[in-house]
C-alpha cells in the first residue's frame, strides 16, 4: 500500500486540490476500495458515511443490486457504439423516461452528453445558434447570475460568478450579461433585453456559492419575465434533479418548464458520467432544414452503460418509492440540521431538501476552517467537503433516519473540535 500511494503521489494530479501539500512525505492519502449503500471503506479496512454523495452524484448508495444488475446486463451486449449516425435501445427508453418525469410539458427532445458542464455547453450553444439561423442573429447574450457555477469548460465557465473557477483569466467564452438578483432585471436597458438569447441559473440554491437559496417565488417570477421577453429559460439542475431537493426537480416546486433542463450528477445514480439537456420542440424545429445541424458532440454520448445505469436508477425510484418517502426524510434532516445551531461558530444554516450548508466562521479565508473541520469528520465516520468555509452535507436520498443522525453528530463533535468563533 506504502508503494501504491508513492506511485500516486509520483504521478497523478488531483482536481480542487493544493498538490504541495498533497505529495508531502508525511500525507496518507485516503484511499478509497469499497461502498456498500451510504457507507464507503478506505485502505484500512476504516468505514465512513457518505456525507457529500461523492461530490454530490450518488443517489441510491453505492452497490445498489438493480442498478448493479442494470449495467451487468448491458455489458452483456455492448459497452459502447458510436451515437453519431447511429442509435440503441438504451437511449431510446432513457429518453422516454425523461420526458415522461415531467408530464404534460413542452419538453420533448433529449440531447446527451458526458458531464454537467457539457449539458450546459449543449443548451447555451444551442439556444445562440438557435436565434442566429431563425431571424434573431443579434440575440448573442446569456443572462447569468453571480455566484453562479455552471461548470469548469470554457464555455460553461464563461457564464458562472465565481471568479476562483474561471482560472488565469475571466475574458473568455460567451457574451455574459450578469446581475445579482431578479430586481436588477429591471435596471436592464431595452437594447440590452433585446439582446438576450437565454437566461441560465441554478434553480431554487446555488451551490458552488455555499448553498445559498433564492428566495422564494423567484424562479417563477424569472420564467414569467422571460416568457414576457420571449427569452429561453436554461435551468441547470445538475445538483438539484433527481430528489435532492425534495421533489424530482427542483423547478417542479414552482410549477416552472425551462426551455432547457440540464442534467447530470445523479442522472445515473453516481455511477457512471452521463448528462442529458432536455428541451422543446420549438427548439428543434429551428434546427431543421438542409444543411442544418446541431454541430456539437462526444465520443462517448449516450454510452449504453451510462444508460443502462440510468434506467436502473429510474428503476429504483419507481420500485422504492423514493419520492413518496421523501417528505418524512427531509423533515427529520431539518430537525437534526436545527440542532446546530446551538454551536457557537455556526453562523448560518440553508437546507434545500436533502441539500444542507452549514456556515461556520467567521474566519479569514487563508486559515481552511472549513478544511479542518472536515477533515476532523473523518475521524467521527464522516466524509464530505466544504464550500470554503460551508460545510456540504448532502447525503444519499437512501441514508436511513439512523444514517442522517451519525453524519450530523459527526459533523458536530467536528465543528465543537475544530471551530472557535473568532474575528480574526
Amino acid at each position: 500500500m506504502t508503494s501504491l500511494l508513492q506511485t500516486e503521489k509520483r504521478h497523478l494530479w488531483h482536481p480542487f486540490t493544493p498538490m504541495q501539500a498533497w505529495c508531502e512525505e508525511g500525507h496518507e492519502p485516503l484511499m478509497l476500495v469499497s461502498g456498500h449503500g451510504c457507507y464507503l471503506k478506505d485502505q484500512h479496512g476504516r468505514e465512513y458515511l457518505d456525507g457529500n454523495s461523492s461530490i454530490w452524484t450518488n443517489i441510491h448508495g453505492h452497490g445498489h443490486p438493480t442498478i448493479n444488475a442494470a449495467i451487468r446486463a448491458q455489458l452483456d451486449q455492448v459497452a459502447h457504439t458510436s451515437f453519431l449516425g447511429f442509435t440503441h435501445e438504451p437511449a431510446i427508453q432513457l429518453g422516454k423516461q425523461l420526458v415522461d418525469l415531467l408530464p404534460g410539458s413542452d419538453l420533448s427532445r433529449v440531447f446527451y452528453s458526458d458531464n454537467g458542464s457539457t449539458a450546459i455547453e449543449c443548451a447555451i450553444r444551442m439556444a445562440l445558434q438557435y436565434w442566429k439561423q431563425n431571424g434573431h442573429p443579434s440575440r448573442d447574450t446569456i443572462l447569468a447570475f453571480d455566484r453562479a457555477y455552471h461548470g469548469d469548460t470554457l464555455g460553461a465557465a464563461s457564464v458562472g460568478g465565481i471568479p476562483i473557477f474561471k482560472g488565469s483569466g475571466n475574458d473568455f467564452g460567451y457574451r455574459v450579461q450578469r446581475v445579482p438578483t431578479l430586481e436588477a432585471l429591471d435596471d436592464l436597458t431595452r437594447d440590452e433585453i433585446k439582446r438576450l438569447s437565454a437566461v441560465i441559473i441554478e434553480p431554487l440554491i446555488q451551490g458552488s456559492a455555499g448553498m445559498r437559496l433564492w428566495p422564494k417565488g423567484m424562479l417563477k417570477a424569472l420564467s414569467d419575465w422571460c416568457r414576457q421577453h420571449d427569452i429561453f429559460l436554461i435551468l441547470d439542475e445538475v445538483m438539484t434533479g433527481f430528489g435532492r431537493t425534495g421533489k424530482m426537480f427542483a423547478c417542479q416546486h414552482e410549477d416552472v418548464i425551462p426551455d432547457f433542463l440540464c442534467l447530470a450528477k445523479g442522472l445515473t445514480g453516481g455511477y457512471l458520467p452521463l448528462a442529458a439537456t432536455l428541451t422543446t420542440e420549438r427548439v428543434f424545429e429551428g434546427f431543421l432544414g438542409p444543411g442544418r445541424a446541431f454541430y456539437y458532440g462526444h465520443s462517448y454520448t449516450a454510452n449504453q452503460l451510462g444508460c443502462a445505469a440510468a434506467l436502473g436508477s429510474l428503476q429504483v425510484f419507481r420500485e422504492e418509492r423514493v419520492l413518496e418517502h421523501l417528505p418524512e426524510k427531509v423533515a427529520h434532516f431539518t430537525h437534526l440540521l436545527t440542532t446546530l445551531r446551538d454551536l457557537p461558530s455556526v453562523m448560518d444554516i440553508r437546507q434545500c431538501g436533502m441539500i444542507a450548508g452549514i456556515e461556520i466562521g467567521p474566519y479569514a479565508p487563508e486559515r481552511l476552517m472549513g478544511v479542518k473541520t472536515c477533515l476532523a469528520a473523518r475521524q467521527h465516520g464522516l466524509l464530505t467537503r466544504p464550500v470554503v468555509d460551508t460545510l456540504v452535507l448532502m447525503p444519499p436520498l437512501a441514508a436511513t433516519h439512523v444514517e442522517l443522525t451519525t453524519m450530523v453528530q459527526a459533523l458536530r463533535m467536528a465543528i465543537s473540535e475544530v471551530a472557535a468563533p473568532t474575528s480574526s
